[in-house]
């Protein structure tokens, strides 16, 4: 489940922002930068490109952090920059063949490898939109009000994605189940 923000998060923000805290900055970053890396990694899935995709969310998030209204939580609005450079990747390297999306762990140790190799293929096949709104929802916890936050959309696309995404990776592992027995 996303972390709630401390009492003390938005007067970090506020010290950084207003007065170039580097302390206040660096706190924000140890809190929050578990978080973003597994977006980032599970979305672009690639360690290296990973690494490079949070540190250019915290580059635009110090820049956009004095215009931040606290409409949300600050993880909500960093996920956000994260899927949003994400997608600004996938698009740059145009090559969505290559993008998988890794399943958390605790799934992953509970399955077989061929399980695990058909769950992945099954989520790296989905759209876009429903793969961030089921990776953000099934695997980082995050509520619909807040993947609608993050991703600027209505709750009820976010849940609609939801129950679209599921279904087409029931249907997708359901295909892999009836095609190993006919073998």
């Amino acid at each position: 489940m996303p972390e709630t923000a401390s009492v003390d998060e938005r007067a970090l923000a506020e010290k950084f922002s207003r007065h170039g805290d580097e302390s206040a900055f660096r706190a924000l970053y140890r809190r929050h930068t578990p978080l973003l890396y597994r977006v980032a990694y599970r979305m672009a899935s690639n360690a290296d490109r990973a690494a490079d995709i949070v540190q250019d969310t915290w580059l635009r998030a110090a820049q956009g952090l004095p215009s931040f209204r606290w409409q949300s939580s600050l993880a909500t609005w960093l996920v956000g920059i994260v899927v949003n450079r994400c997608r600004e990747e996938i698009r740059r390297t145009n090559n969505e063949a290559s993008v998988q999306d890794e399943l958390p762990e605790p799934l992953a140790r509970s399955c077989a490898p061929w399980q695990r190799l058909h769950l992945e293929r099954a989520v790296a096949q989905l759209p876009e939109g429903y793969r961030e709104v089921l990776l953000l929802h099934d695997v980082e916890g995050y509520t619909h009000e807040e993947i609608a936050q993050a991703l600027e959309m209505e709750v009820s696309t976010s849940r609609s994605q939801l129950t679209r995404a599921r279904a087409a990776m029931r249907a997708s592992l359901q295909q892999k189940m009836d095609g190993a027995h006919e073998s």
